[in-house]
């Protein structure tokens, strides 16, 4: 069986080869080899070559229609169009678009995308390029908060209730941005070794002896953000569309199309628009020589978060006596960490961080049967709790416990009661529960450090640490650190 320094450092040494996987498996998507023959004389037999090479006069068309593919141009709106389109400057536009009736009755709309020769209508020209995408995503609309205590009108109650009954069905949202990209790089590649990452993006064309490969379009589908997400409303005729452009290197392109197919598969699993919507905020908002030191930051946070996870059960485990640990303290952070996972649950927020706090949550509440000393039997479907005996020195630690929890609730429960009813009478909730939730919540972040004072009084009346989890400290230090 494995000592607990040889497991430690199994974990570390798994740590970093995860560490050198991940930096080689990213050098593998930025770096693309060129091909070796296009150097050479021969005219690059094997190469596919860039079309964009030749500076070709291009236009850019973006049309909306109902149907997810098109073969002419009957039932489809041109909302815009820019001649003589440069792919190196950058733009951003905003169009408005019409609504049909079908998408206004939870259909889809959709945006075709079409990058052409310049005079030429797309469908008549063989060197197009398209990509389409959904301009419309169903989702559930976030329940109206209303001030408790002053209520509401009749007719307002109505309208309520008749929004609180399709709450939990997804409705229609319109998405406001499109965010489009071509891949500037007069790169040649190898036709033997295409990357398949890149390949689907690609439209080839024979040219005399040469193949070369159309400007690669691609949609930014990370930049899709549940902030711009509008409802769609019956009465809706018209919605604003901002429409922009950059350049993107291939590198980039590569990084970008392995994130998106990322969030795809979050998504497949189960996961909400806003669930996949908290990934993407990682890498839209954030510059990605940033997010490479981001990564080695979390990867290192999450090393010590499980190192102080490893050393915190295993103490526990072996607790066997409560001489010197503040009991109350332990209450109070399984009350804490229940409050908080509950008040998560209620905001819906993501499942990335929704099940490690459930998960803190249940250990929270083993420790609590730890301290307790509590048993439970059960007597055929009925379950009986019973609770241990202290020993004398227990029985010292606990009566320091007491009188520090008592001279603590001279200060704690006013300011409670009062951030409570001040939130009550200034602040709007979805319901009492989500009050009560979120009063003890703000109670938790605003006056939890105080919490730590029975702990520290327990200490300086015995006049010893000894007792402390100190190897679980330190790992969570480092980790918060």
């Amino acid at each position: 069986m494995l000592s607990r320094s040889s497991f430690t450092s199994l974990v570390v040494g798994v740590f970093a080869v995860y560490v050198a996987h991940t930096c080689w498996v990213m050098y593998g998507i930025v770096y693309t080899r060129p091909c070796p023959a296009a150097g050479g004389g021969g005219g690059g037999a094997g190469c596919v070559w860039p079309y964009l090479a030749r500076r070709p006069r291009l236009q850019l068309s973006v049309y909306t229609t109902t149907r997810s593919n098109i073969g002419a141009e009957s039932n489809i709106d041109l909302v815009l169009n820019v001649e003589d389109f440069d792919i190196e400057a950058k733009f951003e536009r905003t169009v408005n678009v019409s609504v049909p009736k079908k998408t206004r009755n939870n259909g889809t709309l959709y945006a075709y995308i079409f990058l052409h020769h310049a005079g030429i209508l797309p469908w008549h020209d063989s060197k197009q390029v398209h990509i389409v995408s959904p301009l419309t995503t169903y989702m559930v609309p976030k329940p109206e908060e209303i001030n408790l205590l002053t209520g509401e009108s009749a007719t307002q109650q109505i309208e309520a209730e008749k929004q609180t009954s399709a709450l939990d069905e997804p409705v229609s949202h319109w998405r406001s941005r499109l965010t489009l990209n071509v891949m500037v790089e007069d790169f040649v590649f190898d036709g033997s070794s295409l990357p398949a990452d890149v390949h689907r993006y690609m439209k080839m064309v024979q040219l005399g002896k040469t193949v070369h490969y159309l400007p690669i379009l691609f949609i930014d589908q990370l930049s899709n953000r549940v902030k711009d997400l509008m409802v769609i409303n019956r009465s809706t005729t018209e919605l604003p569309l901002t429409v922009s452009y950059d350049k993107i290197s291939l590198g980039k392109l590569r990084f970008w199309i392995h994130m998106q197919d990322a969030v795809y598969s979050l998504q497949q699993f189960g996961f909400s628009e806003k669930d996949a919507d908290e990934v993407k905020g990682i890498f839209v908002d954030t510059n990605l020589y940033f997010l490479a030191l981001t990564f080695f930051v979390a990867a290192f946070h999450l090393l010590f978060d499980f190192l102080a996870f490893k050393n915190d059960i295993s103490f526990w485990k072996k607790k066997r006596s409560m001489i010197g640990m503040s009991t109350k303290a332990v209450l109070w952070r399984c009350f804490s960490t229940v409050v908080i996972f509950l008040f998560l649950l209620d905001e819906q927020t993501s499942l990335l961080v929704l099940i490690p706090a459930g998960i803190g949550a249940v250990i929270e509440l083993w420790k609590v049967k730890k301290a307790l000393k509590m048993t439970i039997k059960w007597q055929g479907l009925r379950p009986k709790i019973q609770f241990g005996t202290y020993n004398d020195s227990e029985k010292k630690t606990e009566e320091y416990d007491t009188q520090a929890m008592k001279y603590l609730s001279y200060l704690l429960y006013p300011l409670c009661i009062g951030g409570a009813g001040y939130s009550l009478l200034n602040v709007k909730y979805k319901s009492w529960y989500s009050w009560l939730i979120n009063s003890f919540v703000n109670g938790v972040y605003a006056f939890g450090f105080l919490f730590m004072l029975p702990q520290l009084f327990v200490n300086y009346k015995m006049k010893s640490v000894a007792h402390l989890p100190w190897k679980a400290f330190t790992y969570k230090a480092l980790s918060c650190g």
